[in-house]
């Protein structure tokens, strides 16, 4: 696959709330707004005062250095851990109250650093996971096959298909999905993610023990959802030329604390970030 072609530069604008997101999504309220969000465990607070807006159509960015807490904020975001203070809006709604599930289908749906698939079922099946939230069935339906178990059956595949489709996936339909190679499942694992029907979707490291190629490929992919879905994306990553490609807002995480907020070229010569990656300077 060929490098992902060049964008101009996205305008950051501020919101109410003093966040920034995307010039072109400021007539729409934020999809995400976190609001002094926090964490602690025990004594130990491993995020604090985090505040962050994205865009409904922007392709997000949060790096920083290991055990930064870049996972935590995913895990946050998605209800794995309930917050010590500060607040989630979704789409404007508090999320406090909400559990996993409950995020999920509101509109977050995420991928892990380590590949989580159903490795014995078929790739089809896996994507079916996803679209359980869309299911209207129910159990008696189920048991004994009624005429609406086969309708919603068929209705799911489609969707699978289609899904796959757009991945170039669809030939893998009937396979193992724990024997595809592993950019495969990379690719998988979002196309799962998206079967949910997210307005925001969270990768966590999707380039990880991606080579060159794939990375590229991901690249051109990630863009590719955000323009047929139209959904925003925020991503953690370590490889900083798909960062610094595709990404149009970026937050640098030190500490469990933001440290800077920008476009790419902002991000790229902030000495606080140069710092956090690569140490102070020390004088002679």
């Amino acid at each position: 696959m060929g490098e992902v072609k060049k964008r101009p530069p996205t305008r950051l604008v501020p919101v109410p709330s003093k966040n920034i997101i995307p010039e072109r999504d400021i007539n729409s309220d934020p999809v995400l707004e976190c609001q002094h969000l926090g964490i602690d465990f025990g004594g130990l607070t491993a995020v604090k005062d985090f505040n962050m807006a994205i865009g409904r159509t922007e392709i997000a960015g949060l790096i920083g250095p290991n055990g930064a807490g870049k996972t935590t904020v995913f895990n946050l975001l998605t209800k794995v851990y309930q917050p010590t203070r500060g607040t989630i809006l979704l789409d404007g709604v508090d999320t406090h109250n909400m559990t996993t599930v409950q995020v999920n289908r509101a509109g977050i749906a995420r991928t892990f650093q380590n590949i989580r698939l159903f490795s014995n079922l078929s790739v089809e099946d896996n994507v079916k996971v996803g679209l359980h939230n869309q299911t209207r069935y129910g159990m008696f339906q189920s048991i004994f096959r009624l005429p609406g178990y086969w309708r919603e059956e068929r209705r799911a595949h489609e969707s699978a298909m289609e899904l796959l489709h757009i991945f170039d996936m669809e030939d893998l339909a009937g396979h193992e999905a724990g024997s595809l190679p592993y950019g495969a499942q990379r690719r998988l694992e979002i196309v799962r993610a998206l079967a949910t029907n997210p307005s925001l979707l969270l990768l966590d490291e999707p380039a990880a023990g991606m080579n060159p190629s794939e990375t590229a490929e991901l690249m051109e992919n990630i863009v590719k959802i955000r323009d047929t879905f139209h959904i925003a994306i925020l991503l953690i990553e370590h490889d900083m030329s798909l960062v610094m490609g595709i990404c149009e807002g970026i937050a640098v995480l030190n500490f469990g604390e933001i440290i800077a907020k920008g476009t790419p070229d902002e991000i790229k010569s902030n000495p606080q970030v140069i710092e956090a990656y690569l140490g102070k300077k020390r004088e002679v």
